[in-house]
């Protein structure tokens, strides 16, 4: 298969990260996300998050932004479950942390800022 945008490193503009979820393109932008082709800066971050409608749509973004920090820190990294991903994002909003029994948390906390609260040492509860 070939890679997408010519294998082209891009940086993506909200004009089309917002577009990312239609049918007609989101296979050849979940390829390059996937290749690491499409990079952000913090305009464009900014960008998104000013022109989200309501709180959930600000939410989605800085999971959608976590998720693509995690796949660049290490092949799976990004893999998670995306309700956690939705919960750490609304915990860094609201400036609250999250009291879990999941590792999944404590990664997301290393790109997004919120306190990762054990409810008891993983493992110990069955």
């Amino acid at each position: 298969m070939t890679a997408p945008f010519d294998g082209e490193v891009m940086l993506g503009d909200p004009s089309a990260i917002n577009r990312a979820e239609h049918p007609s393109v989101c296979q050849i932008v979940l390829a390059a996300i996937n290749a690491q082709q499409i990079v952000t800066c913090d305009v464009v971050t900014l960008e998104l998050l000013q022109s989200a409608r309501n709180r959930e749509e600000v939410e989605q973004r800085e999971a959608w932004q976590s998720l693509r920090e995690l796949a660049q820190r290490g092949a799976g990294r990004h893999r998670l479950p995306v309700v956690d991903v939705l919960i750490a994002a609304a915990a860094q909003e609201a400036g609250v942390g999250v009291l879990h029994y999941d590792h999944d948390f404590d990664r997301l906390a290393e790109v997004l800022h919120f306190r990762s609260v054990w409810l008891a040492p993983a493992g110990s509860l069955s």
